[in-house]
Parts: C-alpha cells; sequence; structure tokens
C-alpha cells in the first residue's frame, strides 16, 4: 500500500470545468455521467475503492455526509478507477457486495479506462472533488483530518465546503491534502 498525502501535479485546479464524463456503471445496474446530477446544486466526487483502509474508514463518514447535504440538492458519486487485474478486490462484484454491505445511499460506479480518475486528477482513495452549481472545481482533497480516528477530527473540510456553498459563502479551505492509498494504475 502506497499512502499519499497530499494532490498530484495533475489534480484539477480550483475553479475549473468540470472534465465532462458519461456512461460509469453502478453497481445499481444504471450508468451515471456528470449530466446525470444536472439538477443538483452541487456535486461531490469521491474516488474511492473497496480495499484501501483509508477509503473504508471513511465510508460511514460518508454515508452520514449523504444523509446530511441529500435532501439541500447535494448529489454524491463514488468512482472506484483501481485497475482490477492486479486488485481483484475492486471489480464490479465486489463493489455490489460493499455497497449492500455499507448500505450505500449514493451511485457507485467503476472507472474501469480510468480515463475519470486521469481528467480530475486523483491520486487516492479517498480524493474528493467538490463541484459547484455551474461545474466548476469548488473543493479538492479530503473529508476530514482524522481517518483513524473519528472522534479526533478538528478539521470537517467536506462538511464545511458543502455548508459553505449552500450559504453562497467561500470555501474556508479549497484544497486540502488528500490522505489514502495510491490509485492502482494499468500497466
Amino acid at each position: 500500500m502506497v499512502l499519499i498525502t497530499q494532490s498530484g501535479p495533475e489534480t484539477l485546479s480550483i475553479g475549473s470545468p468540470a472534465p465532462h464524463f458519461d456512461g460509469l456503471p453502478g453497481t445499481d445496474e444504471q450508468a451515471y455521467g456528470l449530466d446525470s446530477f444536472k439538477d443538483s446544486k452541487l456535486l461531490v466526487l469521491n474516488f474511492t475503492c473497496n480495499h484501501c483502509p483509508y477509503a473504508k474508514a471513511y465510508e460511514e463518514r460518508f454515508n452520514a455526509l449523504v444523509e446530511e447535504f441529500s435532501s439541500q440538492g447535494v448529489a454524491f458519486l463514488a468512482i472506484n478507477s483501481n485497475d482490477v487485474d492486479t486488485y481483484p478486490d475492486d471489480d464490479m462484484a465486489n463493489m455490489k457486495q460493499r455497497a449492500k454491505e455499507m448500505g450505500f445511499a449514493f451511485p457507485y460506479v467503476r472507472d474501469d479506462d480510468q480515463s475519470v480518475a486521469k481528467a480530475y486528477g486523483a491520486v487516492c482513495t479517498p480524493h474528493l472533488f467538490v463541484l459547484n452549481e455551474q461545474r466548476e472545481l469548488a473543493y479538492e482533497g479530503r473529508i476530514d483530518d482524522s481517518w483513524q480516528e473519528p472522534e479526533k477530527v478538528t478539521s470537517q473540510d467536506l462538511r464545511d465546503t458543502l455548508v459553505a456553498l449552500l450559504a453562497d459563502k467561500p470555501v474556508p479551505n479549497p484544497q486540502t491534502n488528500p490522505m489514502g492509498c495510491s490509485i492502482k494504475w494499468k500497466k
């Protein structure tokens, strides 16, 4: 496991228009793209996976944010871009099982050709991108500052971003360092 603690040089810059994507197959047998969420005020993209301990540690907190903000016009999409040839735990069958076990209340999709992860410059799991109503990048980074010990969180970065954007206020900290396992790129 390679730990990543910062964004990469190819990571989308704050204020950039969201790269378009479509046709990502979901665990719910639906296909998703950027336009699937056109009626939402905000869109949260979570590059994640099944096997990474960082990604797993954040699943309940991510689910709680989905529950808190979905009724306020925020849409959530989890994207698994890992190479399934080297990490079979991240294949669609295992994704469906994980989504069911954890009660995911958001679409969980496969980015098999890794084009979406590359377009956004995602570097690890989890790596979060929040798009505003104009579908420009408003936040990039982590969910909060304590992946392993939720009781020690002092900065709820993703939550603070959503609260600010919904109130038409500036994002307090638009870029934080994501922390997690590196995305498993195809050779």
